[in-house]
């Protein structure tokens, strides 16, 4: 009897052990499988997920996950196929209007020097106006095609306190035309991050244009030590939703006829090639946008003794 109950004891443990083992063989090809699959998300390659284990059914986990991954590896070439096909076409016919833009404006400046009535002279005032909106948005869409197209950028050591003093400082005359006083809050000391100099200028340029844009006659900024900033002004023509699409790309507020939807498209682009974050809300009838970039340098609190 007692032998019987060794050898039944002898068999559990063998069973328990076999299954320990068992459940120690899946949880390190589950692991395998996890870590090759997001291997294989992160970077554009053709490889599959392959792993260690023998078990049938992990391995037809791991080969209906490759054929997923070879559709959506499809998709995402055809996704960046069409994405480069559009650029490109953006770049063409950005470059095919400015010829005959060039040629309109040349005509418009000789028919200035001539003589003309009242009418005329309103006739000629609306031309100018709209071609030199179409000259802008011409501009924009090829700065949008290069900037797209070209994703090296040259990070230095920089302040980013004076270059904001200077993008808002290139915009104090459109802010006199409108009436806005700014209200600005700036640290007193330098803060300094390792970005693109003239992709931050741009960034500034396109949030400071697009607050002014939209403003019901305020502007205020706000920086701290770390490099957040904040851009707000009231804008009673937005809400939550149109908030919420203000990064998208192409996307324009009805109250905007010039615009082509792309500054703030841009100002996310680069945001984040440069690993920051930049988000808008909208509370109380003011639009906040808040941009934040990993690189800068927190100064050092001083110690008393």
């Amino acid at each position: 009897m007692e032998y019987l109950l060794l050898s039944v004891i002898g068999i559990l443990f063998l069973i328990i052990f076999a299954l320990s083992a068992k459940i120690y063989f899946l949880r390190r090809s589950t692991q395998e499988i996890i870590d090759a699959f997001q291997d294989k998300l992160a970077a554009d390659t053709n490889t599959l997920i392959d792993i260690s284990s023998r078990d049938p059914y992990m391995r037809k986990l791991a080969s209906e996950i490759n054929v997923q991954l070879r559709l959506l590896r499809k998709e995402r070439h055809r996704y960046q196929q069409g994405d480069q096909e559009l650029k490109e076409a953006i770049t063409n016919i950005s470059h095919d209007l400015r010829t005959p833009l060039t040629a309109i404006c040349g005509y418009l400046d000789l028919l200035e020097r001539e003589e003309k009535n009242e009418s005329v002279r309103r006739y000629l005032s609306q031309i100018e106006n709209r071609t030199e909106a179409l000259k802008n948005l011409t501009e924009e869409l090829l700065r949008y095609s290069v900037i797209t197209s070209s994703p090296k950028l040259n990070p230095q050591r920089m302040d980013l306190v004076r270059a904001l003093e200077e993008s808002l400082l290139s915009f104090y005359g459109v802010m006199q035309e409108k009436g806005i006083q700014p209200q600005i809050v700036l640290p007193e000391e330098p803060v300094w991050c390792t970005l693109d100099t003239e992709a931050v200028n741009r960034i500034f340029s396109n949030i400071i244009c697009n607050a002014l844009k939209y403003s019901d006659g305020d502007f205020y900024v706000s920086m701290k030590k770390d490099g957040s900033i904040t851009f707000s002004n009231t804008a009673q023509n937005l809400d939550a939703v149109t908030t919420g699409r203000l990064f998208d790309r192409f996307y324009t507020v009805e109250t905007s006829h010039n615009s082509t939807g792309l500054g703030l498209s841009i100002a996310k682009l680069l945001t984040e090639r440069m690993g920051g974050t930049i988000i808008a809300d909208y509370s109380n009838s003011r639009l906040y946008i808040h941009t934040k970039f990993t690189t800068c340098t927190v100064p050092a609190i001083d110690s008393c003794d």
